[in-house]
């Protein structure tokens, strides 16, 4: 996982895969299959770990401390002193154009997956008028994600928690009020 998410899936080779496996290239493809799907396997790992705040985020009893908990999650996440900076699927959309079909169709469906988790949340809390009526809810999970993913891409250039939490704040300034 943390190699793919240090280089990328293009920047990574078999022998850097097998290297920080501490295993053989026959033992890889015995154990994994190829490289798109040891690279499938690392994503899985990264949603149940380091990503899993996105997960915790939609338990937070309002929208707006949902997309509090998932931007705070996101800015943790990408500037952990001890992991490469930003975040695994960003890396990989990045790459995108030399994806195999296997590791493409996994990170389109993890991305579809927390959008649909959080238009489906947005729309419980406009049926439960912790949102106002006329929200889009999909429009409103493409927004927090892509504010993530952009906190994913400056933490990635350097950016520092301090100023990534003030583009959280600025992002959340614009939330819609209960």
């Amino acid at each position: 996982m943390v190699v793919f998410w240090e280089h990328g899936y293009d920047g990574v080779s078999l022998t850097d895969l097998t290297r920080a496996m501490g295993i053989t290239k026959t033992s890889m493809y015995a154990a994994f299959g190829n490289k798109e799907d040891l690279f499938r396997k690392a994503l899985e790992r990264y949603a149940e770990g380091p990503a899993s705040y996105s997960a915790r985020a939609l338990h937070e009893p309002t929208a707006r401390a949902v997309a509090t908990a998932y931007l705070a999650g996101s800015i943790h996440a990408s500037t952990q002193a001890d992991r490469p900076a930003g975040c695994l699927g960003v890396q990989g959309f990045l790459a995108a154009g030399h994806l195999g079909q296997s590791a493409g169709n996994a990170l389109a469906a993890w991305r579809d997956d927390n959008r649909a988790h959080l238009r489906d949340r947005f729309q419980r809390a406009i049926d439960e008028d912790d949102l106002p009526a006329g929200t889009d809810p999909d429009t409103l999970a493409h927004y927090l994600m892509t504010m993530a993913n952009g906190i994913a891409v400056q933490a990635a250039t350097g950016a520092t928690r301090d100023e990534l939490q003030r583009v959280a704040d600025a992002a959340l300034h614009s939330w819609p009020p209960a």
